[in-house]
């Protein structure tokens, strides 16, 4: 039988035990280190713990105990770099400390090692540039918890080598993540991006009087988010109105754009970008499928409000 693939996971936080439980959930041998033996010497409870809420969901396809089987720590940072494909770096966001990691991980890790930092800011520029393998360095940033939220960005540095994002493109595919690759290494990537923009909105609705903080929660939890678990914003548009995405654009641009100068942000949907949008939505979802479009909308909504409904006790638990 083949020797399983192996990754290095560097820092047993929880996005660290998330990524140990993706790697492992695919059949990869995991280790997982930590400097602070502490942390270490919890985190196999952690990683049970979230394995046994996976299985008691019909979420894994072998036993928890078999997949904790396939995680040991280590903490010395040699011996866990050992044999890796894959190292994935989960310490804190602190740029000195990440570019005295990579440092040592760059000169200890096998040649052929693929260098990923789960950094949700910090862009592979600022701790790889001087680094003699940074061809093979990129960020990895996935959602939280990355066991449940699929989604990673890949963030390679203009000296990343291609071949190595295409390579992580493929092993994430592999391990049941949804890759997406972010250009230019813009200051929080694209996940964090959109999430402070809405934080930065909430924050001064609440600061201007104009509504509660647990009302804010309801809005997102029980609209936006819900639509949003289900169809991402611009496909959101396209089915909100016969017309589509450009109908949206026409009727609701120049209220966006006002309320945009309102906090003195001047970024109006112009016709190109409009255009560029819809040709892309279009080709995803055509105008004449509309109508059969939204039933599926409908229909993913439907079972998202039925698991609701069937477990109300824990979904009403974040509303009161």
């Amino acid at each position: 039988m083949p020797e399983p693939r192996r990754t290095a996971v560097i820092g047993a936080g929880s996005i660290g035990l998330g990524w140990a439980v993706v790697f492992a959930r695919a059949g990869w041998a995991v280790v997982l280190h930590d400097s602070n033996v502490e942390m270490l010497e919890r985190a196999r409870d952690g990683i049970g713990a979230r394995l046994r809420e996976l299985a008691a969901a019909g979420l894994l396809t072998s036993p928890p105990e078999e997949m904790l089987a396939r995680i040991t720590t280590e903490r010395e940072l040699g011996p866990a770099l050992a044999g890796a494909e894959w190292v994935q770096e989960c310490i804190v966001e602190n740029l000195d400390a990440k570019q005295e990691l990579f440092a040592a991980v760059d000169r200890m890790s096998p040649a052929g090692a693929l260098l990923a930092s789960s950094s949700s800011m910090i862009a592979a520029s600022r701790w790889a540039g001087d680094l003699p393998g940074r061809g093979r360095c990129l960020v990895v940033h996935p959602g939280n918890p990355p066991y449940l939220l699929p989604v990673a960005e890949v963030v390679p540095a203009p000296f990343t080598d291609p071949a190595i994002t295409a390579r992580a493109g493929d092993v994430l595919r592999s391990v049941g993540m949804t890759p997406v690759v972010v250009n230019g290494e813009p200051e929080g990537f694209v996940f964090n991006r959109l999430q402070g923009a809405v934080l930065r909105e909430a924050y001064c609705l609440v600061r201007d009087g104009v509504i509660a903080v647990s009302d804010l929660d309801r809005v997102v939890s029980q609209g936006l988010g819900r639509r949003w678990a289900v169809i991402g914003p611009f496909t959101t548009a396209q089915l909100n109105t016969r017309g589509g995405i450009r109908r949206h654009a026409q009727v609701m641009g120049p209220a966006y754009e006002r309320m945009g100068a309102e906090r003195g942000q001047h970024d109006p949907w112009t016709p190109e970008l409009v255009e560029r949008v819809a040709i892309d939505v279009e080709a995803r979802l055509p105008e004449p499928e509309w109508g059969e479009q939204v039933l599926r909308r409908d229909a993913a909504l439907i079972e998202l409000e039925r698991a609701r409904r069937a477990n109300a006790e824990l979904f009403g638990s974040f509303d009161t």
